[in-house]
Order: structure tokens, then C-alpha cells, then sequence
């Protein structure tokens, strides 16, 4: 009968150590095969995004959709004005840097165009005459709480504000970031659209949580171990 009682006891005592320990490790390998889902779905679209930035370049719509034409290669041909503001970057094993926005003149509207990079010191190249600019239509979100204000005095932004820019420098707020230009615009480089901006730490969140599954289960065996030794 002793016997008995202590197995009973010792059954007690493992009970909610064992549901817990199932428990938690259920949930985190849920979210960790969650994240592995997500990384299909993250990648998948990331293909869709460099296949349509790669597409053949078509006319500007009159009126580009901020979701249905993101990332819309295009071509358009016009005139620089003279304008500009320079957005202050950083580029990695590079330094500082100015992106150059200019507006830019078709004819029938006026739009906004990202012509690239160049060194903080320098002029900004103007050009004479029709220029084609081959690029992507885009809405850059780089702007939040902690963005400063432009400023204007010295014609340094801190942010691609697309909105801003427009009414700054009186064009429409259409924007496309330049591939290649039909003219040496040197010593502006072209940055154009790509996907290495889009974050993908999927795989590091699975990782993450299958790692947690597994210390979870080797805390669970660790507990149930000890309960057992002291039930002998």
C-alpha cells in the first residue's frame, strides 16, 4: 500500500510538469512552422517583386495606384528643371551620400524623379534638351517619428517624403527612381529599385522558435528527472 501511494504521489507530482512542458512545446513548434510558412509566402513574393521590377518599361499612368503600380517599370522622356533637393544617405562600405530628386518635365505633367547617388560634395549636373529615364514608379516609407525636419536653407532632406517633395518643388507627387538615363549624368549613380530593402528574418524567427521548443523540452525532461529522484 505504501508503495502504491507513493507511485500515486509521485504521479501527482509529475502531472502538471508534463502538460506544461507538452503545452509550451506545441506552441512554440506551432510558431516556429508558422515562420516557415511565412518564409514560403515571403519569398514567393519577393520573386514576384524582382520579376516586375525587370519587366519591360511601359508609358506612366495618368494616375499610378500606390498598391497596383508599385515597382511599375516605366519609361518616360521630358526635361530636368532646374530644382532639386538632396536626400541625405548613407551607403554601406561607402559613406554619406546625396540622393538627388528632381522634378522632371514631360510636357503634358510634372513629375518626380530619383535620379541616384552622389558624393556630398559636388555639383548636381543640369541638362540641356530631352532626357529618357527608364526606372520604376515607387512610394518610398522612410518617414516616422524620429525623421527630422528638412532643411530647407541648406537643401538637405532626411527622408524620400514623396508628398513633401512634391509640393516643394511644385510637381506631382509621382515618383520614379531612375535605372538609366539617356544622358551621362555623372557624378550622380543611379540606385535603383530592388528588393534588398524589404525585410525577410523569417528564417531567423523559425530558428528562433524551434530552439525554444527544444531548450523547453530539455527543461521539461530536466524537471520531471528531478521530481522523479525525489519520489524514490
Amino acid at each position: 500500500m505504501a508503495g502504491l501511494s507513493i507511485g500515486g504521489d509521485k504521479m501527482r507530482r509529475m502531472i502538471w510538469p508534463l502538460v506544461f512542458g507538452i503545452g509550451g512545446v506545441a506552441i512554440l513548434v506551432s510558431l516556429g512552422v508558422w515562420q516557415v510558412q511565412r518564409l514560403a509566402w515571403k519569398e514567393a513574393m519577393l520573386a514576384d517583386i524582382e520579376a516586375r521590377i525587370a519587366d519591360a518599361p511601359v508609358a506612366l499612368p495618368e494616375a499610378p495606384d500606390m498598391e497596383a503600380d508599385r515597382f511599375l517599370p516605366v519609361e518616360v522622356t521630358g526635361q530636368f528643371r532646374d530644382a532639386y533637393a538632396r536626400v541625405l544617405v548613407s551607403q554601406r562600405g561607402v559613406g554619406a551620400g546625396y540622393r538627388v530628386i528632381s522634378p522632371f518635365d514631360t510636357g503634358a505633367r510634372v513629375i518626380l524623379v530619383d535620379r541616384g547617388i552622389m558624393p556630398t560634395e559636388g555639383a548636381v549636373p543640369a541638362h540641356e534638351g530631352a532626357v529618357t529615364v527608364t526606372g520604376n514608379v515607387h512610394w518610398p516609407e522612410e518617414v516616422d517619428g524620429f525623421t527630422p525636419e528638412p532643411d530647407l536653407a541648406r537643401n538637405i532632406w532626411y527622408a524620400r517624403d514623396v508628398d513633401a517633395l512634391a509640393a516643394h518643388l511644385d510637381a506631382e507627387p509621382v515618383f520614379v527612381i531612375a535605372r538609366d538615363l539617356s544622358v551621362d549624368d555623372a557624378p550622380i549613380t543611379p540606385l535603383p529599385v530592388t528588393t534588398e530593402g524589404i525585410p525577410n528574418d523569417h528564417l531567423n524567427y523559425a530558428i528562433t522558435w524551434f530552439s525554444l521548443a527544444v531548450l523547453w523540452l530539455g527543461m521539461t525532461l530536466y524537471l520531471l528527472w528531478r521530481i522523479r529522484r525525489r519520489t524514490v
